[in-house]
C-alpha cells in the first residue's frame, strides 16, 4: 500500500489521518492476464492503482480496436467520464499481464474528499492531469503523423514498450501492423 500512498502524494501531501483512511477503504485485487477489469457498458465505480502489472483501456468500433492508454506500475487509472458521471463506460479495461491493483470506490473517494481537504485536492489535481493527458492524446491522433506518434510513443513508454505486443502498439497508434513495420524499419 505504501506505493499507492506515495503516488497520491505526488499530487497532494496527505496528512497521517488521510493516509490511514485511504489505506482503510482501499482493497487489493489480483487480475489474471486477459481478465477484464471493467467491461464496456458497465459503470466505472473504482479508481485503480497498478501495484504490479500492465493494463490497457480500449474501445471497439465496427470491429476495430482503438487503445486509449496503457497503465503500468505506480499509475492511477479509471474510465474517468464514467467514474465521474456514473454512466456506462464506452471503454473496456483489461489486464495485459497478471496484475495486482489497488482499488478505491467512487463512494469512498467522495467521502474521503469531504472529510480531508488533501484528498479533495489530490482528486482535483488527478482529474486535471487526466484532462490534459486526454487532450494531448486527441491532438496526437488528429494532428500528428504516424511516424511522429510512433517516436513519441517509444520515448514516453520506453519502460514498458517491451511488454506490449506490436499489434497493441499499432492499435494505440491508429495504424496497421504493416505501417508500423514500415516505420520501424526506417529507424
Amino acid at each position: 500500500m505504501k506505493d499507492f500512498i506515495n503516488q497520491f502524494q505526488e499530487f497532494s501531501q496527505l496528512d497521517d489521518a488521510a493516509k490511514l483512511d485511504m489505506i482503510t477503504v482501499s482493497r487489493l485485487q489480483h487480475f489474471k492476464k486477459g481478465e477484464v477489469i471493467l467491461p464496456v457498458g458497465n459503470v466505472c465505480r473504482h479508481l485503480y492503482f497498478v501495484n504490479q502489472g500492465l493494463v490497457k483501456i480500449f474501445s471497439v468500433k465496427s470491429g476495430k480496436e482503438f487503445i486509449m492508454r496503457f497503465f503500468s506500475e505506480s499509475q492511477i487509472f479509471a474510465v474517468f467520464d464514467s467514474f465521474l458521471t456514473k454512466t456506462p463506460a464506452n471503454f473496456t479495461i483489461i489486464a495485459l499481464e497478471d496484475s495486482l491493483v489497488t482499488m478505491i470506490s467512487h463512494t469512498e473517494m467522495e467521502a474521503l474528499s469531504r472529510k480531508h481537504h488533501t484528498v479533495e485536492f489530490f482528486f482535483r489535481k488527478l482529474i486535471s492531469d487526466t484532462s490534459v493527458r486526454k487532450t494531448k492524446r486527441i491532438h496526437e491522433i488528429l494532428g500528428e503523423d504516424s511516424t511522429w506518434r510512433y517516436q513519441n510513443f517509444m520515448k514516453e513508454n520506453k519502460h514498458i514498450v517491451h511488454r506490449i505486443s506490436l499489434g497493441d502498439v499499432s492499435k494505440f497508434l491508429g495504424i496497421t501492423q504493416q505501417s508500423l513495420s514500415r516505420i520501424r524499419s526506417q529507424k
